[in-house]
């Protein structure tokens, strides 16, 4: 059982800013942010206690969808490793590592190496992707990827373990007597599957340790975690599973400015009892996210919430 917050509290985490810039979520600042704003945003939210931050996983983004994307995606492994050495307690988490883009071998020696750096604080999230032309360079079967996800995972299950030569032999990839150290810290890598499709729900419920929707509304959690349940008990599997929730934007207090009309805002009692009806759909872990109008206003946000709102949330 790879559990990583303890059963019965709602958790919170969330993605961090500037590594990834899609127009869907990037504040104007960031655009012009450093490492360092990087590192004091991260730095805030582990001493805040928050319980994890996530990076995002581009390889190569096509010019046709540069205007929405953007071409700035931090690798996530490089990324993760930078906030190892400047944080203590909180957990990192890829939030998702396309593992289909890379060979097993590659993933494991990636993400052994970060777990031993961090001193076991990894959680591995996982989706299939979505950018043809991606898979199309690296070679990948972009048709196909949901399969090659599938089977890299359960190679990784393998790569990932305590074993110095660990053996899988499968359709696409097959390896023995071939020995990685250093081995990670935990004895097994908590596997966080991300997407809302019914590919994703599966896999999730199948080979995931947890479930990181996508732009599902409160509305359709319920569903969604039910969904899982019943495929997890049809496949046998008894160990329990995580689910998480992305919120709707948040800003602690009054804003004073347009921060749109989704944006919940308020005092800590009320966005703590909205925040609260998570744990009531069936959420164990909610990534939260900020409006902001530079770094500085950014980590007060986060401040505000771990002192205020988060002790309010298991009430």
């Amino acid at each position: 059982m790879a559990r990583v917050f303890p059963e019965g509290r709602l958790v919170h985490g969330m993605q961090l800013p500037i590594q990834s810039q899609s127009t869907i979520y990037a504040e104007p600042w960031e655009a012009a942010a450093t490492a360092a704003d990087l590192a004091e945003i991260a730095r805030a939210a582990d001493r805040a206690g928050f319980g994890y931050l996530a990076t995002c996983d581009h390889v190569a983004i096509p010019r046709r969808l540069a205007g929405p994307m953007s071409t700035v995606w931090y690798d996530p492994v490089a990324t993760l490793s930078f906030l190892a050495g400047i944080t203590e307690r909180v957990r990192l988490l890829s939030h998702v590592a396309i593992l289909g883009l890379r060979h097993p071998l590659i993933s494991a020696k990636q993400y052994a190496t970060l777990d031993h750096l961090c001193g076991g604080r990894l959680i591995l999230g996982v989706g299939a992707g979505h950018v043809q032309e991606e898979f199309e360079v690296l070679g990948v079967d972009f048709a196909r990827r949901g399969a090659v996800l599938d089977e890299t995972l359960d190679a990784l299950r393998r790569a990932l373990g305590p074993e110095e030569y660990p053996e899988f032999e499968g359709e696409l990839f097959s390896f023995k007597d071939l020995g990685q150290l250093p081995r990670p810290v935990q004895e097994r890598i908590p596997v966080w599957v991300g997407g809302s499709s019914p590919a994703a729900v599966r896999r999730a419920a199948v080979r995931g340790d947890g479930w990181l929707p996508q732009g599902d509304p409160r509305e359709r959690l319920p569903q969604q975690i039910a969904r899982i349940k019943e495929l997890r008990e049809e496949a046998g599997v008894a160990d329990a599973i995580e689910f998480g929730a992305i919120t709707e934007a948040l800003y602690v207090g009054e804003p004073g400015w347009d921060t749109g009309r989704r944006t919940l805002t308020g005092k800590a009692e009320a966005l703590a009892e909205s925040l609260r009806e998570y744990r009531a759909l069936g959420v164990d872990q909610i990534q939260v996210r900020f409006r902001s109008r530079d770094r500085a206003e950014l980590v007060d946000q986060i401040t505000a919430f771990g002192a205020e709102v988060a002790p309010l949330l298991n009430d």
